[in-house]
């Protein structure tokens, strides 16, 4: 089954601009599969403009968010995989929602299985 926070980043994001707001993530840049511009993250993050506005081709699908958008003048192609994003926001206002994007070590030998062997 797939998570559920690319939907939530794309009902949050049409809420944020249907609310003549402007739509902002938090992303960790340290994770794997992230594009953006060198010299913009800071403590390995970035804050990034997702507005139709500032985005050219914005496209959030189940897996990332890509779009070409400029940073000091020059157009960019941004990469951004869902599991990346930390929060989105309105830049006015605040009002958002965080991710709790921490992923589960299933392979930890010491875990007590919940099954029941039944006769």
């Amino acid at each position: 089954m797939s998570g559920v926070a690319p939907y939530l980043i794309r009902a949050y994001c049409d809420w944020i601009e249907d609310s003549n707001l402007t739509p902002h993530i938090l992303v960790d840049c340290e994770k794997t599969g992230v594009v953006v511009p060198e010299g913009f993250a800071k403590e390995g993050k970035i804050v990034l403009n997702i507005s139709s506005s500032a985005t050219e081709g914005r496209l959030i699908t189940n897996n990332s968010i890509s779009f070409k958008a400029r940073f000091s003048g020059r157009p960019q192609k941004i990469i951004i995989p869902c599991e990346s994003v930390l929060t989105i926001y309105a830049q006015e206002n605040g009002e958002g929602m965080f991710f709790d994007n921490k992923v589960e070590n299933k392979g930890d030998k010491n875990e007590k299985s919940n099954l029941t062997i039944l006769d």
